[in-house]
């Protein structure tokens, strides 16, 4: 199956260029299981040859995820949580989003608060579905739209980059990402940790400084 869907984003953007990377990344953002670990590689790869341009892979792959991100949180702000877990248990094998997978993407934007819609975007499984909690949270548009724009910008350039830089072999990104997806969830949580100290430090100053 992935093979299949790896040859029908492959024809995609060969056929339509900036049009298929933007459709493809905004699938992804919307909830589909649409791998951005192998459109934005290919892209990269494309650029790497001339075919299109490295800045404007990157740019128009942010803009997608940023625009099926704003689709998801849409569905996040409207509907109820009820409804919208019984739409996971009916329907969402046919998207590859289970219960389980929702429940944790609400659980990190809990505990980790609206900084997550940035960090989650180098997040396996958790970057797709973290737009729904947000919404559901009625957390500020703008500020989404932003956190979410940063984190899918440098999460196209990497990908977009190690296609650039692998050539022809882009599609071996596979096997190096699945060996060091671990690392990158470490360092991702490192950066989340680091992230609230600085706030915790910058209340404590604010509290100081109206003594």
């Amino acid at each position: 199956m992935l093979a299949a869907l790896s040859t029908l984003i492959i024809h995609l953007i060969q056929t339509t260029g900036y049009l298929g990377v933007f459709i493809l990344m905004t699938l992804e953002s919307a909830l589909l299981p649409i791998p951005s670990e192998v459109t934005m590689p290919f892209a990269g790869y494309l650029a790497q040859t001339g075919t299109l341009s490295f800045p404007l892979v990157v740019i128009v792959g942010a803009v997608g995820n940023l625009v099926g991100s704003l689709v998801a949180y849409a569905i996040g702000y409207f509907l109820e949580e009820k409804v919208i877990l019984t739409l996971i248990e009916k329907y969402g094998k046919f998207i590859l989003l289970s219960k389980h997978e929702y429940v944790r993407a609400v659980g990190w934007y809990k505990k980790y608060g609206s900084g997550i819609t940035f960090f989650s975007r180098l997040l396996p499984a958790v970057r797709t579905f973290i737009s729904l909690p947000a919404g559901l949270s009625e957390m500020n548009i703008w500020k989404f739209a932003f956190y979410t724009f940063l984190g899918s910008l440098l999460w196209s350039f990497v990908l977009a980059y190690v296609g650039f830089y692998l050539g022809s072999h882009w599609d071996s990104i596979a096997p190096i990402y699945n060996k060091f997806q671990l690392v990158i969830v470490v360092a991702v949580i490192l950066l989340v940790l680091y992230y609230i100290y600085r706030k915790m430090q910058s209340g404590k100053k604010s509290k100081n400084t109206i003594i």
